[in-house]
């Protein structure tokens, strides 16, 4: 499909859901897009660095900016969120999108027990640091093939310009046709997964683990405590790799959506639940987030 064609297909595809905020795609360039946000430069990481003592943590926190912050602002603005290698704002974040190898082994402690004599107890989201680097090493994102990873609304790419993810924002009645169209394309009952993960693990590092793979899978995520004050309430993420995004807008005239099905009393919930959250139009103003701790 041609960019058209697909923002086309969304447009569609999101008035059968009862959609109202398009759908971000994701990509690597080494042009940022003007007026992106995103963190600040930060002190040089590595692991090198890290095992050597010569890295402080304290100096790194003082740029911290949160991946799913920096995009909860894209989304209320309508541009674009970026992380880089450099401009990595959390040293959990960096990894997950591709942009640090080998991970901090501090990210192991913090997520999960802290360590042991000092007053940092750790997020307990896993119950010991031998646990969480199982973890990391199993998600093990590529390198990233350009210098920015960015983030934006579809209609914001340009006819030259690809998504390599689509990234759905919507709650659980909604969430329903997502999933359901994607088994409809595939006809594959494994084709949706929801593993453990950061906002951003689940956006974008556990799409790249399968992609890697070979395997066309849609990932739900936004159960990571600390991510959730940059989202909407009973807000969840689906993401989507572009191949099987595009046969998806193709099978639309032969699914649920188009034919006398249950759909029809799910898209009427669907309106209940926007009247309920009462839903702003594109570009409304929105109250602000507040800070969020590092992204494991």
């Amino acid at each position: 499909m041609t960019m058209q064609q697909v923002l086309d297909g969304t447009a569609t595809f999101m008035e059968h859901l009862g959609l109202n905020e398009e759908p971000l795609g994701v990509y690597y360039s080494d042009d940022k897009p003007e007026n992106a946000f995103g963190p600040k430069t930060g002190v040089p990481i590595s692991r090198e660095l890290e095992e050597s003592g010569k890295l402080d943590m304290r100096e790194v926190m003082k740029s911290f900016t949160c991946v799913m912050g920096s995009i909860w602002l894209a989304r209320k603005k309508h541009g674009a969120a970026f992380i880089s290698q450099t401009e990595y704002g959390c040293p959990g974040g960096v990894y997950y999108c591709a942009m640090l190898q080998p991970h901090l082994r501090f990210i192991e402690h913090y997520v999960s027990t802290g360590f042991e004599g000092t007053p940092l107890q750790g997020e307990r989201y896993m119950p010991d640091p031998d646990a969480m680097r199982n973890f990391i090493l199993r998600v093990a994102p590529r390198k990233a093939p350009a210098r920015y990873c960015i983030f934006k609304p579809l209609s914001l790419f340009s006819a030259q310009e690809k998504p390599e993810f689509i990234i759905f924002f919507a709650r659980p009645e909604v969430l329903t046709g997502l999933f359901t169209q994607t088994v409809f394309t595939t006809g594959d009952m494994d084709c949706v997964a929801s593993p453990f993960g950061a906002g951003c693990t689940n956006i974008l590092g556990w799409p790249l683990y399968y992609k890697e793979k070979g395997i066309e899978k849609a990932v739900i995520g936004g159960f990571d405590p600390s991510a959730r004050k940059f989202m909407k309430t009973d807000e969840l993420t689906f993401t989507v790799p572009l191949s099987l995004y595009e046969k998806m807008l193709a099978a639309l005239p032969e699914s649920m959506f188009t034919h006398e099905t249950d759909w029809k009393n799910v898209r009427k919930k669907v309106a209940r639940s926007a009247k309920a959250w009462r839903v702003r139009r594109p570009g409304a103003k929105q109250p602000p987030p507040s800070t969020c701790p590092i992204t494991y």
